[in-house]
């Protein structure tokens, strides 16, 4: 009997690596993926930090990752994944809507987008389609993204956050974690008063009248994906 080649079984099946600050999700996503015969887990990470590092040494084909990691942006994630390993794959699993981050998570160079309201046999199929070499979206923003860019013509954005800049949603998710002023200066390394400036934006935008009611909406949101 002859020893069972590594290089062989790694061949056979495409390897997936889970970012998720959230260890049953990731337990339940690896449990679902692991048992495909052309799928492997290659590795969990609960960070941005985590999972750059084990990325390099595992070097999957594929990687999910959570938009609202605690403490640091999923996005930010998707584009240094890019940026150093660009033949790693990226889907983006979150609970918010997608009307709100599709675009932003594929701008940022993502190939599909999944709701976490989607863990099933959707994430297998988004898998498979990205492996594949094509984008995977529902066919609600399949239509927004053929609308946009196929015929120039825009469709109206479902979420009253979609008139946030990305900065500023990455700023608005913080305070919604509890984070104040210099804590989100220091995560973003930015200025306490860039900061303040900030805030300032995103109770214009938003018709909030107070830092109080910017907390209570922001902390709303990242509790039950609700933007309203």
């Amino acid at each position: 009997m002859t020893a069972e080649d590594p290089t062989a079984s790694r061949q056979a099946k495409r390897a997936i690596f889970i970012v998720d600050d959230h260890p049953m999700l990731r337990r339940g996503l690896s449990a679902l993926i692991s048992g495909e015969s052309d799928l492997s887990v290659c590795g969990q990470a609960a960070s941005c930090q985590e999972a750059l590092r084990a990325i390099g040494q595992v070097k999957p084909d594929l990687a999910i990752i959570d938009l609202g990691l605690e403490g640091s942006d999923g996005l930010d994630l998707v584009k240094q994944i890019k940026a150093l390993h660009p033949q790693v794959q990226t889907i983006v699993l979150s609970m918010h809507d997608e009307s709100l981050y599709a675009e932003r998570a594929i701008k940022a160079g993502a190939r599909g987008y999944l709701t976490k309201q989607q863990l099933d046999d959707t994430v297998l199929l988004a898998i498979r389609r990205v492996l594949e070499g094509e984008i995977y979206l529902s066919e609600k923003i399949g239509a927004r993204f053929a609308a946009k860019y196929l015929t120039g013509r825009t469709l109206k954005d479902d979420s009253p956050l979609a008139v946030l800049s990305d900065r500023e949603l990455e700023v608005f998710r913080l305070i919604g974690q509890g984070l104040g002023t210099r804590e989100i200066a220091a995560r973003l390394f930015l200025s306490p008063k860039t900061i303040e400036s900030h805030r300032e934006h995103l109770k214009q935008k938003l018709s909030l009248a107070s830092g109080t009611a910017l907390v209570r909406r922001a902390t709303h949101w990242v509790d039950t994906g609700e933007a309203s």
